[in-house]
C-alpha cells in the first residue's frame, strides 16, 4: 500500500440549512481546497440559500435532490441514500456535520455506515426536551461521532454525563463569534441600513419567527404576532423579516391584520440581519443562532420557546425564555423601559462562546483525524 498526496476534496462538509451555512462558513474557509461542500437541499432556494452562499463567499456545493419538503423521516432517508452513493464513489477522509438538523443526522449516519471518521461541530447541546426533533438528532449524532467539538464547557459536561469517551471531546469554542465579527457591516453601512428601514438606533425591536412550535397552529402564531402588535401599538417600531414558512402560515390562518402595525419585509441577507440586530433595543426570536449572535452583538433577546439547548446566553444575562402570549409583551415592555442600563450592562459582558478561534481549532483537529489518504 502506497501513500498518496492528500486529495483536494478530502473533507466532506455536509449541511442542509441556512444556519449551517453561516456556522460552518469559517471552518470551510479554514479547510480551503480540502473541503468538499455537500448540501442536502433541506432548505434550498436560490433567493435565500444562494444569497447566503455568495455573501459568505462559499464554493458551489454538491446539491442533493428530492430532500426538501418531505417529512422528517423522508428527508433523512433521501439524503442518506444519496450521501452513501456519493461517499462510496469518492470516499472522503472525514465527514463534518454541525448542530442538529435532519441533514446533520443524515450525514452522520452515512459516515457511520461507511466507516468514515465523523466530526460533530457544536456537540453536546441539550435542551432535555424530547418533544424537539432536534434533540433526538443531536443526541444520536454525538453518540456515533469520532470527534466532538464542544462549544462550551457546559456542552462538554453534557457529553461526559452521557459517558461519551472523554478523549473524543474537544473544547473548541463556537464559530459564531468569528462569523459575526467577519460579517457585521461597518458603521457607515449599518447607518445606511437603518435609514433604509426608517429606524432609529436603540429604539426598535427586531423579530424573527419560524420554528414549527410557533407557526404550525393559529393559536401559537397568533399569540406571538399579537404581542409584537402590542409592542408596536405602545410606540416602539417592530421590524419583522418574514420567513416563507411564517408568511404561508399567516395567510393560511388569516392573521394578516396582526401585521398592520409592524414593518414586515422579505428575509434579509445575513450581513443585513447582523447590522439590524446590532442596533436593536430588543431582539425577539425563536432562532437558535440568534441566541448565540446576541452575545457577540451585545443585544438583549427574548427567546420565544418553551426550552433551549443554549442556556449559556440566558445564564450570562443576554436572553430570557418566554412563551408566546401576554408574558412576552409584558417582559418586552419591561426590558424596553430599561434599554440604556441594559445595553450598558451587556456591553461589558463577555460572550460565553469563546475567543473567535474555533474554526482554526476544528480544522486542525479534523485534518489530524482524517490523516493522509492512501491508495
Amino acid at each position: 500500500m502506497t501513500t498518496c498526496s492528500p486529495s483536494p476534496a478530502r473533507i466532506a462538509v455536509v449541511l442542509g440549512t441556512r444556519p449551517e451555512l453561516v456556522k460552518l462558513a469559517p471552518l470551510i474557509h479554514e479547510l480551503g481546497p480540502t473541503a468538499r461542500l455537500v448540501h442536502t437541499g433541506q432548505h434550498w432556494d436560490e433567493a435565500m440559500s444562494g444569497q447566503f452562499l455568495r455573501e459568505l463567499d462559499l464554493p458551489e456545493p454538491e446539491l442533493l435532490s428530492g430532500v426538501g419538503g418531505r417529512p422528517r423521516a423522508g428527508q433523512v432517508a433521501a439524503a442518506l441514500a444519496q450521501l452513501e452513493t456519493a461517499f462510496t464513489a469518492e470516499r472522503p477522509g472525514a465527514v463534518v456535520v454541525q448542530g442538529d438538523t435532519n441533514a446533520t443526522l443524515a450525514g452522520a449516519l452515512a459516515a457511520n455506515a461507511l466507516g468514515i471518521p465523523l466530526v460533530h461541530v457544536e456537540a453536546g447541546l441539550r435542551s432535555r426536551d424530547r418533544a424537539m426533533p432536534e434533540e433526538h438528532n443531536r443526541v444520536m449524532v454525538d453518540h456515533i461521532a469520532d470527534l466532538l467539538c464542544a462549544a462550551t464547557e457546559e456542552n462538554a459536561a453534557n457529553l461526559r454525563a452521557e459517558s461519551v469517551t472523554g478523549e473524543a471531546i474537544e473544547l473548541t469554542g463556537n464559530t459564531v463569534v468569528e462569523v459575526v465579527e467577519r460579517q457585521l457591516p461597518d458603521a457607515a453601512a449599518r447607518a445606511a441600513l437603518l435609514a433604509r428601514y426608517g429606524l432609529t438606533e436603540d429604539a426598535y425591536v427586531l423579530a424573527t419567527v419560524h420554528r414549527p412550535e410557533n407557526t404550525d397552529t393559529a393559536e401559537a402564531l397568533g399569540a406571538v404576532l399579537s404581542e409584537l402588535d402590542r409592542i408596536a401599538a405602545a410606540g416602539t417600531a417592530v421590524l419583522l423579516p418574514m420567513h416563507p414558512r411564517t408568511r404561508s402560515a399567516v395567510e393560511r390562518f388569516g392573521l394578516a391584520a396582526l401585521l398592520a402595525r409592524l414593518t414586515v419585509t422579505e428575509p434579509v441577507g445575513y450581513g443585513d440581519f447582523l447590522g439590524l440586530a446590532r442596533h436593536a433595543a430588543l431582539l425577539v426570536s425563536d432562532s437558535g443562532g440568534v441566541q448565540e449572535e446576541c452575545t457577540v452583538l451585545k443585544r438583549p433577546l427574548l427567546v420565544v420557546r418553551r426550552s433551549t439547548e443554549r442556556p449559556e446566553a440566558v445564564d450570562a444575562g443576554f436572553a430570557a425564555l418566554v412563551p408566546p402570549g401576554p408574558e412576552l409583551g409584558t417582559l418586552a415592555a419591561a426590558w424596553l423601559a430599561d434599554t440604556p442600563d441594559r445595553l450598558a450592562r451587556l456591553a461589558s459582558t463577555p460572550s460565553p462562546y469563546g475567543d473567535g478561534l474555533a474554526s482554526e481549532r476544528i480544522a486542525r483537529l479534523t485534518l489530524a483525524l482524517a490523516g493522509p489518504l492512501t491508495a
